[in-house]
């Protein structure tokens, strides 16, 4: 095998998360030689995704070896479940059950083999006018993607359902309106609030250009004041209105101008690939399989990618050695050459950085159901949703001052479990474990709700360090000196956000300079035998 320094190279790329695949993928078209590293032995850093015996190495990894990576505090649990006892206590890292009684069958939910699952460390969606799915477009990457609809957005009420109509999770769920239809046809709101609700969804569908759009002050405000002093909006309908931002916080602790441009996107998207729905999965681990694809495309273009191999230092030569100025020590004592080294925060040691501003609990929980009650078919022609998404506003858990936990449940069609289970996926803006007990406290009124057939079957709690949307400041990418650049810690938000296209975007145009169009960006010619024709 050729030696990777016997290559000069033009950019190491240090990580393989989607931002450094996508930019990969765009030098690599751009006609120059990229070697993209990753210390660790898997795809994806932080948006990487695991079978059952892959996310055990990855739990001793992140413990074992603590701040190499913006991950903490994992755990897994497995749990043991006696035919007369559905919901025993979790045994951490136990995987024995007990076994049943000589002579009976055994029915008990039982986890499949570990290849079965893909459980995404970073399981955000995309919206259907992503930009992300642009580039996915002009790019041509889209054609070895699979993708399926999100559904519904419910909000957990505290309460019992009074319409006997409404079983399983539905019983303390309800469903947020999506559209006019929606609204006029659900029985939990007043004819009042139908109104009220409808104003301020025919004011945030205004075009940009509109007179009548609010201006800049009058979003500097909570999203709760700015709901309940623009519009009257009651405190039945906060939750649901906060809830489409998918804000991390509070609604008093989240500003308008964060959550209304987020909400009209919400509203926007839906209908804009089919009736329906407005996000979609990309199916086997998420942004795992888009930026596995990335990378096999940046090899087809001949880039090179190499695992479990990470940088130990670098240095910017720049004033000895103008043509390729950054020297690179690799993890493996191989010493390599570049003329621009661009990488994410934790994998380019000795470089100043800034450090993650928020922190999140999560869980993964693989469970004995389909929860088919939340995975309704609402307009004609829609597709079957395959995930949907869940708020739990934290006065709903028994703490009002908590942010609210969000869950997202993926079905076996998402490709990440087998039939009959499914896979839940939460996140709090609350680490460590205060967070993990909210998080707990959520996914088990939700199986409580559904029924004895709803069992735990496995789950891994983390804490995870990035930004959120909301944070007030940019993302943009820092540069270290002439030749080094590093992207910012990741999103935390629960949804793609299309300023990471952006600054892939802003990186590309800093590396090829005046070499491209930079209208061209991941608009790539089809190669010889692969139209669709």
């Amino acid at each position: 095998m050729e030696s990777l320094a016997d290559t000069t190279w033009d950019v190491i790329i240090a990580g393989t998360g989607l931002s450094q695949s996508l930019l990969a993928l765009a030098l690599s078209r751009s006609g120059k030689k990229v070697l993209q590293l990753d210390q660790n032995p898997h795809y994806g850093g932080p948006d990487a995704a695991f079978s059952l015996d892959e996310a055990q190495e990855w739990v001793t990894g992140v413990n074992q070896h603590p701040g190499r990576s913006p991950f903490e505090d994992a755990k897994i649990f497995t749990y043991q479940h006696l035919p007369d006892s559905p919901r025993s206590p979790p045994s951490q890292n136990d995987s024995e059950g007990s076994e049943p009684l000589a002579g009976t069958p055994d029915i008990r939910p039982k986890l499949a083999a570990s290849r079965t699952y893909t459980l995404s460390l970073s399981p955000y969606f995309l919206y259907t006018r992503s930009a992300l799915i642009s580039i996915l477009i002009s790019s041509k990457v889209y054609r070895q993607l699979e993708f399926v609809a999100l559904g519904s957005w419910w909000i957990h009420t505290g309460t019992q359902a009074a319409d006997a109509n409404e079983s399983g999770a539905t019983s303390i769920f309800h469903r947020v309106p999506g559209n006019r239809e929606d609204v006029f046809a659900d029985t939990h709101i007043s004819m009042k609030s139908k109104r009220t609700l409808m104003r301020f969804l025919r004011h945030i569908s205004k075009s940009p250009d509109d007179a009548e759009r609010d201006s800049a002050e009058e979003l500097l405000v909570p999203f709760s004041e700015y709901l309940s002093s623009k519009f009257s909006v009651p405190g039945d309908l906060l939750h649901a209105l906060h809830s489409l931002s998918l804000s991390q916080r509070s609604a008093q602790d989240t500003p308008a101008e964060y959550a209304v441009p987020r909400v009209q996107r919400h509203l926007s998207s839906i209908g804009s690939m089919g009736p329906g729905f407005g996000g979609v999965v990309s199916k086997y681990g998420g942004a795992s399989e888009i930026l596995q694809v990335a990378c096999r495309a940046c090899a087809v273009g001949g880039g090179a990618v190499a695992l479990a191999i990470g940088i130990e230092y670098l240095e910017d030569e720049g004033s000895v050695n103008e043509e390729h100025p950054v020297q690179v020590q690799l993890t493996t004592g191989e010493s390599v050459r570049s003329k621009v080294v661009v990488g994410s925060v934790w994998d380019l040691p000795g470089q100043e950085q800034s450090p993650p501003s928020a922190q999140v609990a999560r869980s993964i929980s693989i469970v004995s159901s389909n929860f088919a009650s939340l995975l309704p078919i609402t307009t004609e022609g829609q597709p079957l949703p395959a995930s949907t998404i869940l708020m739990f506003p934290g006065d709903t858990l028994s703490h009002p001052q908590s942010p609210p936990v969000y869950l997202q449940i993926n079905s076996s069609d998402t490709g990440d479990c087998p039939r009959q289970q499914s896979v839940i996926y939460g996140s709090v803006a609350l680490p460590g474990p205060e967070g993990h007990t909210l998080l707990e406290c959520a996914v088990d009124r939700l199986l409580r709700a559904e029924g004895p057939q709803a069992m735990i079957l496995w789950s891994m709690r983390y804490t995870q360090s990035g930004r959120f949307g909301n944070d007030g400041s940019p993302a943009t990418i820092h540069k270290h000196s002439d030749h080094v650049y590093s992207f910012p810690p990741s999103s935390l938000d629960l949804s793609w956000e299309d300023e990471v296209v952006d600054m892939v975007k802003e990186a590309w145009t800093k590396i090829v300079g005046d070499e491209e169009d930079h209208d061209d960006f991941m608009i790539f010619e089809d190669r010889e035998g692969t139209s669709d024709d």
